[in-house]
């Protein structure tokens, strides 16, 4: 696939478009000099670029057509997953990715949202937008995972929950609040992945979790910041504003305890090299599961309950 930029990354295009032009003379001495120079000025240059990105560029990247989705990073780190399918009531959710499989010795429960890389794809996954079959499959599986004592990683990566009329029939807002309850109760670990977008009870429905991770450039809030934009301005135009005001990246989270680790992207991001950015996050996956793993099950429930009741605050003003 031809290689996508966003307005702001087109600086790294022509450093691109030249080391290109010089694969033919990697093998030569003066060849590899040239094509040395220009990855110096490329890593200047993204360093540059990413040093000082707006609230609103994150959002973009976390949208990038070409960054990994949850199936990229389950055959990256979990090569011998297996697929379980339906919610045991209505129907299979292609929205949703959910299985058992290994990342290095540890056995895990793997569930995410998959979106698409072309239109037909998109149809096909309805785009990472989980419908009530989606969020039930997911409870199946993590109670699966519970009955055998095996650790829950859920990737988010959704512009929220399916609004559709058959949807809010079939009990969409029901299937988000059960989850909600459901997981809080699980006896096992659950580990939280934003490696993309995570948009309001679309994310929060596979989103309860003793750790929250964000990759980088992610984002992660109750509305999108153009769904904001359309309601607090009457003007859609003006997400950028919207994401400054919403707080959604990984760096403001962290700060008000919802986001307790953020996973660097290098070399500009996921998008640009992603065996890198997936291996760091093997590690840390590791680094996570084996603080998780010493806490007794009796305990999960009390700690998530510490965990979620230390999340924002509020004040009163008393009349002088």
């Amino acid at each position: 696939m031809e290689q996508y930029y966003l307005d702001f990354e087109n600086p790294l295009k022509e450093i691109d478009l030249e080391i290109l032009e010089l694969e033919s003379e990697k093998d030569s001495p003066d060849g590899q000099k040239k094509i040395a120079a220009l990855q110096t000025k490329l890593t200047k240059q993204i360093q540059k670029i990413h040093g000082k990105l707006s609230r609103w560029e994150k959002v973009q990247l976390a949208r990038h057509p070409q960054r990994p989705y949850t199936l990229d990073y389950i055959q990256h780190l979990a090569p011998d997953f297996i697929e379980l399918h339906g919610d045991r009531h209505f129907s299979d959710d292609t929205a949703i990715i959910a299985g058992i499989g290994h990342i290095g010795e540890q056995k895990v429960a793997i569930l995410g949202q998959q979106k698409g890389r072309n239109t037909k794809e998109n149809l096909y996954r309805n785009f990472g937008m989980m419908r009530p079959d989606g969020y039930r499959k997911a409870m199946r599986i993590m109670k699966l995972a519970e009955k055998f004592n095996i650790p829950i990683i859920s990737l988010i990566d959704t512009p929220g929950a399916y609004p559709g009329l058959g949807a809010e029939e079939r009990g969409q807002g029901e299937a988000i609040a059960k989850n909600l309850s459901g997981m809080s109760a699980l006896r096992v670990p659950i580990i939280s992945i934003v490696i993309g977008e995570g948009a309001s009870g679309g994310a929060l429905g596979i989103g309860v979790c003793d750790r929250m991770i964000m990759l980088e450039n992610t984002w992660y809030s109750v509305i999108s910041p153009e769904g904001c934009a359309s309601i607090l301005f009457r003007d859609a135009s003006k997400a950028p504003d919207a994401a400054e005001a919403l707080k959604v990246i990984p760096n403001d989270l962290k700060e008000i305890g919802i986001c307790d680790r953020i996973v660097e992207e290098v070399n500009g991001g996921a998008h640009r090299d992603f065996k890198s950015t997936a291996n760091i996050l093997k590690k840390v996956i590791h680094e996570e599961l084996d603080a998780l793993n010493d806490i007794s099950p009796e305990s999960f429930l009390d700690n998530r309950i510490e965990k979620y009741d230390k999340l924002g605050y509020f004040e009163t003003e008393t009349e002088a």
